[in-house]
């Protein structure tokens, strides 16, 4: 199962960074982080739950983008949506 650590963090708009990574099973995670998103810029991430690459807003797990989470709420974001049917 990938984790946190499985994240590759590129540069982003306004001095952020941004990882995506895609599941087998359609969904995914976009994490940001930076003081111009729901992230403290420093240790604290604003992550997206994706379906097919595109921004999903229907999932058990949340109806919007979660912020300010640390890296082990990311991972249990992450290990749940790879659960997923």
């Amino acid at each position: 199962m990938k984790t946190f650590n499985d994240l590759k963090f590129e540069p982003w708009h306004a001095g952020g960074k941004h990882a995506i990574l895609n599941f087998d099973n359609g969904y995914g995670v976009s994490v940001l982080l930076g003081e111009n998103y729901y992230s403290n810029g420093i240790d604290t991430y604003e992550l997206a739950v994706l379906r097919y690459g595109f921004i999903c807003y229907d999932t058990e797990i949340t109806d919007n983008v979660l912020g300010y989470i640390t890296k082990e709420e990311v991972t249990d974001v992450m290990l749940k949506l790879q659960s997923y049917d």
